[in-house]
């Protein structure tokens, strides 16, 4: 990258991914994309904004916390990367600008969400309802038996929402719950 940052591994060649006019995405205006390198500015202030209320007690100086923050969006996105080399990358779109990711990989019989993350301004507005409810369109189209995820014990609001969408505690660690819905 010419920004100054490391150079991170770039994304594998990926289909576009068409919103059909049944899709609620279609409704909301957004369509998906399969992310660039040119997007990773985007994708590391996506990730920084994310942390912030995180990291906002943490005495550290402004430059301590982005260096902090590039590390650990690096590790992941390098994480990310290498763990599903065939995933799907995709950047959330409305008319263009950029709202969010959602990284898809097929897992056997199922539709693994890896990581679904929305700017905090678009959030609340009915958008990560439109965007799993369009992944579980997708699992059905390919004949996939669930959809499953994993959350931060703490994320109380997507907690709930992906409960309200029909997900399922079964398992997890002391930082995350593993959830799955069954589609058939």
């Amino acid at each position: 990258m010419t920004s100054g940052y490391p150079s991170l591994p770039g994304f594998p060649a990926s289909l576009p991914h068409p919103v059909a006019a049944t899709s609620p995405l279609h409704a909301h205006g957004i369509t998906l994309r399969p992310a660039l390198e040119q997007d990773m500015a985007f994708l590391r202030d996506l990730y920084h904004q994310s942390r912030a209320a995180e990291l906002a007690a943490v005495p550290w100086p402004d430059v301590t916390r982005r260096a902090f923050l590039d590390s650990q969006f690096e590790l992941q996105h390098r994480h990310y990367i290498g763990q599903y080399p065939d995933a799907a990358f995709l950047i959330v779109e409305r008319t263009g600008s950029p709202l969010g990711r959602l990284y898809l990989h097929a897992d056997g019989d199922a539709l693994h969400i890896i990581d679904i993350l929305l700017l905090s301004a678009v959030r609340g507005q009915g958008m990560g309802t439109a965007l799993l409810v369009h992944v579980q369109q997708l699992a059905r189209q390919h004949a996939c038996d669930a959809v499953k995820l994993s959350v931060l014990r703490d994320n109380a609001a997507a907690l709930r929402l992906y409960q309200r969408l029909g997900f399922a505690r079964v398992g997890g660690d002391t930082l995350r719950l593993a959830m799955r819905q069954a589609l058939s």
